[in-house]
């Protein structure tokens, strides 16, 4: 071989290195950021995999209060305004459930008719919701837990778990793509050398592939 093709090839293999070397240290860097989130995500595919085998007693908890007379005078004038509609509750009334039972209703809407005002307040693992009568100015506030295992499904599915952790969900998906393609590319690298490579890759694709053919209908 000739100095220009050792030449060649030594720029061949440098380049080869570097690309390598950025391939491993993105994949790590991926790896390291969705190590816990997919061991999290994991771990309630299982859980949700055998939900009917797993579920949990929901615990209930009921209170009642008295709403105070200027406030289910503002609520009743609020409620004409917006009968059969959903709207945020009235400052007040937010206030008052703040302070009667730490709720944050923090601008969810509100089911309203002249008769009563119904605040549904679902949250992950559970359910909670608020009624209260127009009439007498009754409040009746109910808690649902459905426990530890519930509230791991629902974080997965992001099912009422608030707009940073769908966020987190988007961006940990991206980096779990990040950690995919690098793996993948990496393995092209390394392939040569190892020949049961492709065929492992290629029963990663069929086995799901069909399985979803043969077994969902």
């Amino acid at each position: 071989m000739g100095k220009a093709g050792t030449a060649d090839k030594a720029r061949n293999n440098a380049g080869r290195a570097v690309w390598l070397k950025n391939l491993h240290q993105w994949h790590w860097i991926s790896s390291a950021l969705c190590l816990l989130g997919m061991f999290l995500f994991s771990i309630t595919g299982i859980t949700l995999n055998h939900a009917s085998q797993i579920e949990a007693k929901p615990s209930i908890t009921r209170q009642k209060a008295q709403l105070p007379a200027p406030l289910v005078t503002e609520l009743a004038a609020y409620a004409a305004q917006h009968d059969g509609a959903n709207a945020p509750m009235p400052a007040a009334a937010e206030t008052w459930l703040k302070q009667q039972w730490s709720l944050n209703a923090g601008g969810r809407p509100a089911e309203w008719s002249v008769d009563e005002v119904y605040l549904p307040l679902p949250k992950a693992g559970g359910d909670a919701w608020v009624r209260i009568g127009l009439e007498d100015g009754a409040a009746e506030y109910e808690l649902t837990d459905r426990g530890w295992v519930s509230w791991l499904n629902d974080v997965h599915k992001g099912r009422n778990t608030g707009v940073a952790w769908n966020w987190f969900i988007d961006i940990f998906a991206g980096a779990c793509i990040v950690f995919c393609l690098t793996g993948l590319l990496i393995l092209k690298f390394h392939a040569a050398n190892r020949p049961f490579t492709w065929p492992m890759v290629g029963l990663g694709i069929l086995i799901p592939c069909a399985i979803a053919l043969l077994f969902i209908h």
